[in-house]
């Protein structure tokens, strides 16, 4: 099953388009943790058995990983997933953006070593930075579009033949680079108003929406922007508001984790 099916399965399965993200920050680790010497694949592992019938998808994040050393954690993380809820989608987001043998190499890495279903690529060195990790037909590239940062608009509100930058990279993924069907965009819950745009351009090609949560992005905004005709077609990304969720009465963190796993699953649900 390629990725693009996988993750349609996903929204149906699970009823959900919650897309939790792994951004592993160990000085947030609950005090039981401390002292692992694998406390990150223990903490994650919690959080997907915790919030696996709750997710379309899960995200980790390489630089929380590799900035620590904990790759081979990661690999765990990852072979964990992809054996206990083979049904649910992994996206490495790792934004990479090289061109020819190096981007290779780092398709290598993403499908190969961590066995991830789709990872996140840059867009700024055109499509020679994207088609390497088309050659996996199976798996997905997720194109940066309209990012949730406010200084994204430094460069994808350019104007170019009277048309945002940001406009022309989706229609350019959509029309043109999406030869084999597993290309999806990244585009900001923080932005509703470009999120709409980029639906109209690209129809029911996926969209991976970070900025809920802790950015603060408006769910039902969110889901009305981007939803396909068929109350799809989002991953809508949450990650430090249910991996560091404040536990309550008897509550452990993976249990708090839950809580708000599942009640951002039921925001975004109203509303689809």
């Amino acid at each position: 099953m390629n990725f693009i099916n996988k993750l349609s399965a996903a929204w149906t399965t699970n009823n959900s388009l919650l897309c939790v993200g792994l951004d592993p920050d160990l000085a947030r680790f609950p005090a039981q943790l401390a002292s692992e010497p694998d406390a990150i694949y223990l903490f994650c592992k919690e959080i997907i058995d915790a919030t696996a019938d709750l997710a379309c998808s899960f995200k980790p994040q390489i630089a929380y990983f590799a900035a620590l050393g904990a790759e081979g954690q990661l690999e765990r993380i990852c072979a964990y997933a992809r054996q206990h809820y083979p049904h649910i989608p992994v996206i490495l987001d790792a934004k990479r953006g090289d061109i020819g043998a190096t981007a290779r190499q780092y398709a290598r890495e993403a499908f190969d070593r961590y066995g991830a279903d789709a990872v996140t690529v840059n867009p700024y060195m055109g499509f020679d930075s994207v088609e390497p990790y088309m050659e996996w037909t199976d798996r997905g590239a997720i194109v940066l579009c309209r990012t949730s940062n406010p200084g994204g608009s430094d460069l994808q509100f350019l104007m170019a033949d009277g048309k945002p930058l940001y406009q022309h990279v989706a229609r350019m993924v959509a029309d043109t680079w999406n030869k084999n069907g597993q290309c999806a965009l990244v585009v900001g819950a923080t932005f509703p108003e470009e999120l709409a745009q980029v639906r109209a351009i690209v129809g029911e090609m996926p969209l991976l929406v970070p900025g809920v949560g802790a950015q603060g992005g408006d769910v039902e905004a969110t889901v009305r922007s981007g939803r396909t005709a068929s109350g799809a077609g989002m991953m809508i990304n949450s990650s430090r508001a249910i991996l560091y969720a404040t536990a309550q009465g008897s509550e452990d963190f993976a249990a708090a984790a839950r809580r708000v796993a599942t009640e951002t699953r039921d925001a975004i649900n109203l509303y689809r």
